[in-house]
């Protein structure tokens, strides 16, 4: 195994770099703006801007990859991580913020793409498996580490801005001084909604809800952490605690997933995500055991329905289609997670921190419906043994097309 893996080392490395700066700055960038006293319908539309130019860079990296390459790409992306977080520090208006958001956001999918690109590169398919499940494994432990950043520093200074674009540039280094050879060109996305809607009605429309709900999660959690008083630390716990939740719970709903209709278990999903949604609405916690206990749970559902709309659009497609389908449904869950702040901003400006969970209520609401909609218009055979498999992927790592690629489920496109 040290033999499959020192190859990749350096590759490994960068990207647990990357993450851990993108889990500070998801963080701490709501959390300052909250406490200058931004409205949450400002702090949406900062994640509505990451989340459009996320999406843009899948599309327009591999571009610009195949005309100047992948390690001068790299370079000019994780310099602009840099500049981004210092600018943030430097100049402190909402339409300033939106903008240096936006160049992070496309910055990360061209980072993400071209160092996925590069371990797609370096594995077989017998390796393939154990690379991208230690992929998915530091991917967590760095989003977690980042995170827990937050607490070592004033998110009302300079200090931790500064720390996260030093922690980018960093993840330069490991990459730029590896002796691996540039990779094959970067994957490029078709998107046909119409096909894709038609071969799977519930896998696109729960792709899009899938997003608005990870949209309102990754760019508000902080603000209502911070407005129902939880410290930096708290803050941290809290989306920390969803995450492992997430970790855990995703084995049992996707092996439950892998024996019945998905679309049994995308109804279940959407129930368990209403009544834990309306239950912090209503008993609104605030510091304390219970937000933890209640976020532990709320993982469950928060991470791993998007998993369950991707196997569930393979399961009737050939194995050479798994990358372009779920490409086109990762562009569908990017429009939602464009969707999600600002709609979460909007409600939290009405109704205060609960605001947030009201969305999730209605998110999984429509979640549910409509896959029950779809069970009852069209029933689906079951054969286990011809269903996909129900991959494991580490909660709030945003994919890119080159992820899918390095997916073992392409195995069989890549024979």
């Amino acid at each position: 195994m040290a033999g499959q893996l020192l190859p990749i080392a350096a590759l490994l490395f960068s990207t647990f770099l990357m993450l851990v700066g993108g889990g500070l700055a998801g963080i701490l960038l709501p959390l300052r703006a909250g406490l200058d006293g931004w409205s949450p319908t400002t702090i949406g539309w900062m994640g509505t801007s990451y989340a459009l130019a996320f999406t843009l860079g899948c599309l327009i990296v591999p571009r610009l990859v195949r005309r100047v390459g992948h390690v001068r790409v790299f370079s000019v992306l994780l310099t602009l991580l840099s500049m981004s977080l210092l600018l943030h520090a430097l100049v402190m208006e909402p339409v300033a913020w939106m903008i240096f958001r936006g160049i992070a956001g496309f910055s990360l999918a061209g980072g993400y793409m071209i160092v996925e690109s590069w371990l797609n590169e370096r594995v077989t398919n017998e390796t393939r498996g154990r690379v991208f499940s230690i992929y998915m494994i530091v991917s967590m432990l760095g989003l977690l580490a980042g995170q827990f950043m937050l607490p070592f520093g004033n998110p009302a200074t300079q200090t931790l801005f500064i720390i996260c674009a030093l922690i980018y540039a960093s993840a330069l280094i490991p990459t730029a001084l590896s002796n691996a050879q540039s990779p094959r060109a970067l994957t490029r996305v078709s998107l046909d909604l119409k096909g894709l809607y038609r071969r799977s009605p519930a896998a696109v429309v729960g792709a899009l809800i899938a997003g608005i709900v990870a949209g309102a999660w990754g760019f508000l959690a902080p603000v209502y952490g911070e407005r129902i008083g939880l410290s930096t630390l708290g803050i941290a716990a809290m989306l920390a605690t969803a995450m492992i939740g997430g970790s855990i719970f995703q084995y049992p709903l996707g092996r439950a997933s892998d024996l019945v209709d998905r679309r049994y278990v995308m109804v279940a999903a959407g129930a368990v995500g209403l009544v834990l949604a309306m239950a912090m609405v209503l008993i609104h916690p605030g510091p304390g055991w219970l937000i933890y206990a209640i976020m532990f749970l709320f993982g469950s559902v928060l991470y791993p329905i998007y998993s369950l709309n991707t196997a569930h659009a393979n399961d009737a497609a050939n194995p050479s289609e798994f990358v372009t389908i779920s490409s086109g449904l990762l562009i569908v869950y990017g429009i939602g997670s464009m969707i999600g702040p600002q709609a979460a901003g909007r409600l939290m400006d009405a109704f205060g921190p609960s605001g947030l969970f009201i969305t999730m209520a209605v998110c999984y609401t429509l979640y549910a419906a409509h896959a029950l909609w779809r069970i009852l218009q069209r029933s689906i055979p079951i054969v286990v043994d011809q269903k996909t498999e129900f991959q494991f992927q580490s909660p709030e790592m945003q994919q890119t097309p080159e992820t899918l690629q390095l997916d073992p489920r392409s195995e069989a496109a890549q024979d």
